[in-house]
């Protein structure tokens, strides 16, 4: 018999539905008999793609005796962390605070008014590497619960301070400093590692936007080797495109076979940023590649795009990507021999006795057609199959700029498609964003993350489409998003809404890691509105998170690289360029022609876009007009004369 998660859209909690453990979803029902009854809740939070969270479902939450005493001894709520971010920011902090780490799945114990007080990641069914049996931490924990509240109760008050995290942190009254940004470059050289590209060890995560902010401070050795690294492993499915969610090892070479919406979009954009600064072929086609897996995979009917492939297949991971040479030789036939050099394999493999390809020469277009056609015939990972507003506005920003640059009508279709979707279908009545859209059911409230990344895609829309009700829809989001997520008296802005349900801390998004963090992409967003119309109040917001991050950003780099983003573009002599009249396709050419991430551009019809406002024609020919510091120059109407001024 389902348990209440048949109810949801999640396909996370739709997995856990047939669970003898009677999970509850987060909300009002689960929370009230918690206190009703006086009972600890236990909350297990994970994500659809997540191996682990498998696991411990397969060991312990489908098991009858185990699911009992869960029932009977704690009110039992399962969460998505996709869709609830909040809660799980709260609860992961605290489980960081608690054991030094955290990760998926993560399994917290509640006091009835949401305070946690013991937490962990995964547990074996049987006590394993030192590691105690999930049925032993059960019955630790009601032990514990029953003989020692009040000092439970006592720890909490303690906790509850921690968890506000961010929101407690104050503006600094020190000057915005350009060296702070020189500062940022050399700590990222610091951990950077020459021998494999990235940062850091093992395992390793691709950089996106550290990538994308040192390549707007003009650097290209430690993003061209990350950016080949990356693109030369297995992490980058060499067959099909796009990216996993990370390497095991510090080369590239093993995934986590999971592949996420959020990493290909902003991998996406990075390769293409790569592209634009240094000519390298191989850059402009992992772009195009990784945009073409995801309309052909990731794609939903109505325009959207899903969340997540599993790392899993028949309940292997990476069961679907990695090949033996009998099965290429089977796909293949006497052109075999050519796509085992190319993909670098070998008899004894790279993986658990089979091959994941990896870039180890040049293979042909058609024998990789071939072999995909192959592989499409196994059992395909699981498809996390909801919309996220977040995640797709960070793909409607990676199509619409690649649609742009690339001269590529298709991906800056399927961005405006994206975008009607999005404005369209996931708002409730009163016009508020929703977090989330499965089934033909848009719910949810939406968070800081699904505004910024919106308004900052609504604007990358405009300026590659110049078409002003882009425009219209990101200042309507950005209004939403200061009136209702705004913190008025710290600067900066705060997780969740102001009509958002109450949980025992109301916190600030601010790392970028492994996405922007809400406050980082509001900055941006702000500043580059700020740039298109003139209006302080828009850079006004902007730097009240500026204030708040600019001292701690350069010390943590990694952590905060769109934020350095954001204070890069807000430290730079940004130029605004408007190309008004007739036929302004040359004069485009010459703004996509390069990486210009100090610009913004305003095109087509004036229609409620200021910087458009009495922008015409100069004697009949399409003209450009370039203003910069509040001041602007003589119109030009020839493509030099406006790289001239670019330049």
């Amino acid at each position: 018999m389902a348990n209440r998660l048949a109810q949801e859209t999640s396909p996370y909690l739709l997995q856990h539905k047939d669970n003898p453990v009677d999970w509850y979803p987060w909300g009002d029902e689960a929370l009230a008999r918690a206190r009703e009854e006086d009972r600890p809740i236990l909350v297990s939070i994970g994500y659809s793609a997540c191996h682990w969270c498998h696991v411990m479902e397969h060991e312990s939450f489908e098991d009858e005796r185990t699911a009992a005493e869960m029932n009977e001894r704690f009110v039992c709520i399962k969460v998505d962390r996709e869709e609830r971010p909040d809660v799980d920011a709260i609860y992961m902090e605290a489980c960081q605070a608690m054991t030094g780490q955290g990760g998926w799945p993560l399994n917290v114990f509640l006091t009835p008014e949401q305070v946690p007080f013991y937490a962990g990641t995964y547990f074996p069914p049987e006590p394993r590497h030192g590691m105690p049996a999930w049925r032993q931490v059960l019955a630790a924990i009601d032990e514990a619960w029953r003989t020692r509240r009040a000092e439970i109760e006592e720890a909490s008050e303690r906790i509850v301070q921690r968890l506000s995290g961010g929101a407690l942190l104050k503006p600094s009254e020190a000057e915005l400093d350009p060296a702070l940004l020189d500062r940022a470059v050399e700590g990222l050289r610091a951990s950077f590692d020459a021998m494999n590209g990235g940062f850091g060890g093992a395992p390793k995560f691709p950089p996106a936007s550290a990538i994308e902010f040192l390549l707007r401070r003009g650097e290209t050795d430690m993003t061209s080797k990350t950016l080949f690294a990356m693109a030369g492993g297995g992490m980058y499915d060499q067959i099909g495109g796009g990216f996993a969610r990370y390497s095991v090892d510090a080369h590239w070479l093993v995934p986590h076979f999971e592949k996420m919406l959020y990493d290909n979009a902003l991998l996406a954009r990075a390769y293409l940023h790569g592209w634009q600064v240094t000519g390298e072929p191989l850059f402009e086609r992992v772009c195009r590649e990784t945009l073409d897996w995801t309309l052909r995979e990731m794609r939903a009917p109505e325009g959207g795009f899903y969340s997540a492939l599993d790392a899993d297949s028949e309940g292997v991971e990476g069961k679907f990507y990695v090949w033996t040479l009998d099965e290429v030789r089977a796909a293949l036939g006497e052109d075999a021999d050519a796509a085992i050099a190319a993909l670098g394999m070998s008899d004894g493999g790279n993986f658990e006795g089979r091959n994941i390809p990896v870039r180890a020469g040049e293979l042909a277009p058609e024998l990789r057609q071939r072999l995909y056609d192959v592989r499409t015939e196994r059992v395909w990972p699981g498809l996390d199959d909801k919309r996220l507003t977040a995640w797709n506005a960070l793909m409607v920003s990676a199509l619409a700029e690649a649609g742009a640059v690339l001269g590529e009508p298709r991906y800056l279709d399927a961005a405006g498609t994206c975008a009607a979707f999005i404005l369209d279908t996931m708002r409730d009545d009163n016009g508020h964003l929703l977090r989330t859209f499965k089934d033909g059911r848009a719910h949810l409230n939406a968070y800081l993350e699904d505004h910024a990344y919106l308004v900052e895609a609504l604007l990358t829309l405009y300026e590659s489409s110049f078409e002003p009700r882009w425009f219209a829809a990101a200042r309507e989001v950005a209004a939403q998003m200061i009136d209702r997520y705004v913190d008025d008296e710290r600067g900066g802005f705060f997780e969740t809404s102001t009509d958002h349900e109450q949980l025992v801390a109301r916190r600030k998004d601010l790392e970028d890691n492994p996405i922007p963090a809400g406050n980082s992409s509001a900055a941006y967003g702000l500043l580059r509105l700020a740039a298109l119309t003139g209006e302080h109040e828009y850079e006004r917001r902007a730097e009240g998170v500026l204030q708040l991050l600019h001292e701690l950003a350069p010390r943590h780099p990694q952590a905060f690289a769109h934020l350095l983003q954001a204070l890069d573009f807000r430290l730079a002599q940004t130029k605004e360029v408007a190309l008004a009249g007739g036929d302004t396709t040359e004069l485009e050419r010459v703004v996509r022609s390069k990486f210009r991430p100090h610009i913004v551009l305003a095109g087509g019809q004036p229609d409620g876009v200021p910087l458009m406002e009495g922008r015409t024609a100069v004697d009949g020919h399409a003209a450009a007009y370039v203003c910069e510091q509040f001041a602007c120059r003589q119109p030009v109407t020839e493509p030099a004369e406006l790289e001239a001024l670019l330049s």
